[in-house]
């Protein structure tokens, strides 16, 4: 296939380079950001329909060319005849088997647009099956392969140049509703699933399951194709749509499951009533169950994620995780639809689980130190992908009786064989309540106990994501740890995976419990005698941010230096410029102009920016403008604030970054600048 690409072109310089596996320079060890940008990165796994074999693509990154690359990859079930399908410049993934297990239909945008390809089962003999105006994000066929079902953008909102013909280089945008903005980008369409006849050549026939209705489904910024699910006999469709619009979607969370019939053209509403998030439908393999993640309030997008189980025939729903105080993520049913298995995260690991939908039976499969992200169910074995702190992403097998595992894809093999990665503990902590936290401590590579090393306090975003096995491209616990750090990562008030109560005890108490958890996590390492109080630096993201900000008028001295990414820093200012307001009123308590709200103004009061005379320490301020849901002009101010209080600060500005750094070179100077200003200050 590459001999044919490079053969179509005569003229040399027409030549584009392939970005492929990369083959990083490792000295002594030691994890780099060059290093950590040339890990192939895992992608979806498919089964095929005789489940003996596995489809997942990998993402090669090029530091130079600054860009991505996706690539569809192939072997048996056991990891056996591993065989690379694409090769080319372009970009493919959303590999799917084809019910006779000789083609996979998969996505690229070799056209110059995202469109629906299908090639043998070898990557040969590959056609384009779409040519959509503005492509498809992704796809699923029907279960007899007569229809697809596709997701694409559909527009929603007039443009100024809708408005106004004869202005066709305006660059404004009018807004007369909230909601015109949604993490980074200005809102003017959303996706809609789409059905079409499909006759093995090409679609036809194409129907707007949302056809006139101004609503996402998937439901933006993170939805996917797993928020969509045919039915076994091909007569449904469920998806997830929060009906909303303006300000009623932005105070909102309650997204619903609905089912389109194919034939009538009708649509039910399958969770009416239920008022949190409903996402990510599974129909069990015999048709009679639908599964689905639920949350039941409206407006907390941290409330628990249930495992709920409807009847089709009788519309009779149950929740199956009532005893279970634990997040359920991530389904995947038995092949006999008598169980679902699913990931949960407890005590900061991850495994897998099985439900029993008859006895409401719920049993832990696997064990460990890392996290599993998703699961499939092949026959005697489940499918895996999971990581750790340590290792990105690869594929696993599972045994269901044992949960004994074997890695399959060994993608990373050759780079992690060089490396040395530094030791990560677990330890329990006692907070100032007289609770037991958990805290993860990473220690450097070639770490020696008779040397004295600065140690950082690592502050998680969210604010209720678990700091449980993850692996970051961003915020990479082994490479701060790598610069000679010891790195203090506390599983604080407010984070799943410890119970409902410990996770809810954040709301509304932004400055409370949860930093008081932060200082005696960071307190009780600095202890050792192998750490160096003295030398003590606090980083984080986000809430991890406001944090940081926080922090820094409140920790007597602790510190020596401070990091701040897309972080908060006037509560007030936040309420009145973040988008999805729900996610404010829940846990800031409700706008700062209500004075007879006592919860409200217990956090306003606790705003940062209110604390900026006490700042005396070093601090880096980083942020992406197109960060729409905690605005640039956070950091900026912070960064002002402390310049104009004489205290050494430093601030990176990413013009075409969101709330995340995505792009290789500014990764790359993220990684610099992050461990070139704690070696300036802790070393």
């Amino acid at each position: 296939m590459a001999a044919t690409l490079l053969a179509s072109s005569c003229d040399s310089s027409q030549k584009t380079d392939i970005i492929g596996k990369q083959k990083p320079k490792i000295e002594n060890g030691i994890l780099t950001p060059e290093v950590l940008w040339a890990f192939g990165r895992i992608g979806g796994v498919n089964l095929s329909p005789d489940k003996s074999k596995l489809l997942y693509t990998v993402t090669y990154y090029s530091i130079q060319e600054n860009k991505g690359n996706t690539e569809i990859f192939v072997m048996n079930i056991d990891g056996s005849d591993k065989k690379q399908l694409t090769q080319t410049a372009s970009r493919e993934n959303a590999a799917k088997w084809m019910n006779d297990g000789k083609h996979i239909a998969y996505i690229s945008n070799e056209s110059g647009s995202s469109q629906l390809w299908i090639m043998r089962e070898d990557g040969k003999k590959r056609r384009q099956i779409t040519d959509r105006e503005g492509g498809i994000s992704d796809f699923m066929f029907a279960p007899d392969e007569k229809k697809i079902l596709f997701v694409a953008d559909v527009k929603t909102k007039n443009t100024v140049t809708d408005m106004h013909p004869d202005l066709p280089q305006a660059t404004g945008v009018i807004a007369d509703d909230l909601m015109y903005k949604h993490w980074d980008e200005w809102v003017s369409s959303a996706p809609h699933p789409f059905v079409a006849d499909f006759d093995g050549e090409k679609i036809s026939g194409e129907k707007d399951v949302l056809e006139g209705e101004p609503y996402e489904s998937p439901v933006k910024p993170m939805g996917g194709i797993e928020q969509l699910a045919w039915s076994p006999d091909g007569k449904i469709i469920a998806y997830t749509s929060r009906k909303k619009t303006g300000k009623e979607y932005a105070v909102s969370t309650n997204s619903d499951i609905y089912f389109y019939e194919i034939e009538s053209g009708s649509t039910t509403n399958a969770t009416n009533g239920m008022q949190g998030y409903d996402l990510n439908p599974v129909f069990s393999p015999d048709g009679k169950w639908l599964a689905w993640e639920s949350q039941e309030r409206d407006g907390y997008e941290a409330d628990k994620h249930r495992l709920f189980l409807m009847n089709i025939a009788t519309g009779e729903k149950k929740d199956l995780s009532v005893s279970f105080d634990q997040h359920v993520e991530s389904l995947a049913w038995s092949e006999d639809s008598k169980s679902i298995y699913f990931v949960s995260v407890w005590h900061a690991v991850s495994q897998i689980y099985r439900a029993d939908i008859e006895s409401g039976e719920i049993k832990q499969l696997t064990s460990g130190m890392h996290d599993y992200k998703s699961v499939y169910s092949a026959g005697d074995v489940l499918i895996g992908v999971k990581c750790s702190m340590s290792k990105p992403d690869e594929i696993y097998a599972v045994n269901k009786g044992t949960g004994s595992e074997q890695e399959l894809s060994f993608e990373n093999k050759e780079i992690l064989d060089e490396l040395e990665m530094g030791r990560v503990e677990q330890r329990w902590v006692t907070t100032t309540d007289n609770k037991q936290m958990h805290v993860w401590v990473v220690y450097p590579p070639h770490f020696d106990p008779a040397k004295k090393y600065p140690a950082i306090l690592y502050c998680q975003g969210g604010p209720q994501s678990p700091v449980s096995q993850f692996w970051s491209y961003r915020w990479n616990l082994q490479i701060m740890a790598a610069n000679g750090y010891i790195i203090v990562a506390p599983n604080r008030r407010g984070l799943p995976g410890f119970g409902q109560e410990w996770l809810e005890q954040i709301s509304g108490d932004y400055g409370g419990q949860n930093m008081q958890d932060y200082l005696s996590a960071i307190d009780s390492v600095a202890k050792e005698p192998f750490v160096d109080e003295t030398r003590l630096g606090c980083v984080g993201a986000s809430y991890g941010g406001f944090s940081v900000f926080w922090l820094a008028g409140h920790h007597e001295k602790r510190f020596k230096a401070f990091i701040a990414h897309a972080g908060i820093f006037n509560l007030e200012q936040q309420y009145l410029e973040t988008e999805e307001m729900w996610f404010a009123n829940w846990d800031m308590g409700g706008p700062y102009w209500d004075k007879e709200n006592a919860v409200a103004q217990r956090t306003y009061s606790n705003s940062p920016h209110l604390l900026v005379d006490k700042w005396d320490t070093p601090i880096l301020v980083t942020h992406g403008e197109k960060d729409y849901r905690i605005l640039a002009s956070q950091g900026m101010a912070a960064f002002n604030a402390a310049v104009l209080r004489g205290v050494p600060a430093q601030l990176l500005v990413y013009p075409d970054e969101n709330h995340w750094i995505m792009k290789p070179q500014n990764g790359i100077l993220w990684q610099r600048t992050f461990a070139s200003w704690l070696d300036k200050w802790l070393k």
